[in-house]
């Protein structure tokens, strides 16, 4: 039962670019999250970087900046948790479900 060697390491290096590849792909794409009934829209990337928000015109007619700000903060932070879902969920599919926790990963 000897094991080779050369074809192991030649495995975890395809590993490593599946997993480069999948990274780079996941750190282009977005997520949307909203609060308020989708008063407030947050798009947030896949390096948790918030690249857009959207506010309703309505919620300015008649300001009420406390309400906005909580709508704010809890559209990015929903933006922010779909955002590491879908990354972890993607790592998740390379790694086969064996529970290998990947630095820097969720």
């Amino acid at each position: 039962m000897g094991m080779d060697v050369n074809k192991l390491m030649q495995q975890v290096g395809e590993m490593q670019e599946q997993m480069q590849k999948a990274q780079d792909e996941v750190e282009h794409a977005t997520v949307e999250s909203s609060a308020g009934g989708g008063m407030v829209t947050a798009v947030v990337n896949g390096k948790l970087e918030l690249v857009h928000i959207r506010i309703d015109p309505t919620l300015l007619q008649t300001p009420d900046v406390d309400m906005l700000q909580d709508l704010v903060v809890a559209a990015v932070n929903e933006g922010i948790r779909a955002a590491q879902k879908m990354m972890s969920d993607e790592m998740g599919k390379l790694t086969g479900g064996l529970g290998i926790k990947l630095p820097g990963m969720p």
